[in-house]
């Protein structure tokens, strides 16, 4: 059931989510989860600064009330989980610009002016990193 991929700062898109609330797929029979992966390729192919973090694919993050669900990770820092994205191209840019200023901070933490405009309000739940627990 578990796939290694390359350690380092990454997002893992959920590949199964759903499009919308209305709509499991788009009319080729893609899932919004596989949609928002592959915007945000697209949106690191034309801004390769945003290329360091890099696109993971899992089926399922279990956040389906909260469709196109991410997760936000680097080794030995809080990770996040965000979920309610549109499968957009500037949706997957502000996930790739948090996810970027998350992997040059300290410990997971990016001050809240520092968010771009399109991740908030999409936050569900932060996971410390092994052998920690946040204070």
């Amino acid at each position: 059931m578990l796939r290694a991929v390359t350690p380092g700062p990454a997002v893992v898109v959920c590949s199964t989510c759903r499009v919308s609330a209305e709509q499991r797929e788009d009319e080729q029979g893609r899932r919004g989860g596989a949609l928002l992966a592959d915007a945000m390729r697209r949106v690191q192919r034309a801004d390769p600064a945003l290329a360091q973090v890099e696109v993971q694919e899992m089926a399922c993050l279990f956040a389906c009330q909260r469709h196109c669900a991410v997760h936000v990770r680097a080794p030995g820092k809080i990770g996040y989980v965000l979920g309610g994205f549109r499968p957009a191209e500037d949706e997957a840019r502000a996930i790739l610009e948090y996810a970027a200023r998350h992997a040059a901070s300290a410990e997971g933490v990016v001050p809240y002016g520092e968010w771009p405009a399109g991740v908030k309000g999409h936050f569900i739940t932060r996971t410390p990193p092994e052998g920690f627990v946040c204070t």
